[in-house]
């Protein structure tokens, strides 16, 4: 479930539980109901599953200076794509290894497929030829909350354009 602020700007995902919890205690409302129409049921209420909620009070998200370094967010800036011969990437690489020095950090890793990680091993780039398609760097804005959502509901659409990428 897409969670909104009180300005309607997109804070996270929560799980469906945390959703129904939110609107039961009147600390959110529902904007838009699941689109397959379920409704959960007790005894006293009836409450259509919810797809998009909104707080009903402003909270301020506290600036965070980096995006933390991980596996998921990575293979996400990089949309999946291994940063050597663009096929799907499965690892991740370290530019510079970690074995000469490089360091664990968004700058000097990047995505790649297990065969070019496989021959790439402990190598430099100049030693092998190759160059990156991509300049890896530090991703940046407010969308990089919505790390672990993959859902690609139609509903969430006028609200997921108002994320600066």
């Amino acid at each position: 479930m897409l969670l909104l602020n009180a300005s309607y700007e997109p804070l996270t995902t929560v799980p469906l539980r945390r959703a129904i919890l939110l609107v039961l205690r009147e600390k959110a409302e529902v904007v838009h109901s699941d689109a397959t129409g379920a409704v959960f049921h007790s005894t006293t209420v009836s409450l259509r599953v919810p797809s998009v909620i909104r707080l009903r009070r402003y909270i301020r998200v506290p600036y965070r200076r980096r995006v933390p370094l991980t596996r998921v967010a990575l293979m996400r800036r990089d949309g999946y794509h291994c940063a050597y011969c663009d096929k799907r990437a499965e690892t991740i690489d370290h530019v510079i290894p970690r074995s000469r020095g490089g360091q664990h950090v968004w700058e000097n890793v990047v995505a790649a497929c297990r065969s070019c990680n496989h021959r790439k091993a402990d190598r430099l780039l100049d030693e092998l030829g190759w160059k990156l398609n991509v300049t890896p760097t530090v991703p940046r804005g407010i969308h990089w909350r919505l790390i672990g959502e993959t859902h690609n509901d139609p509903l969430w659409a006028p609200y997921m354009a108002r994320v600066r990428v």
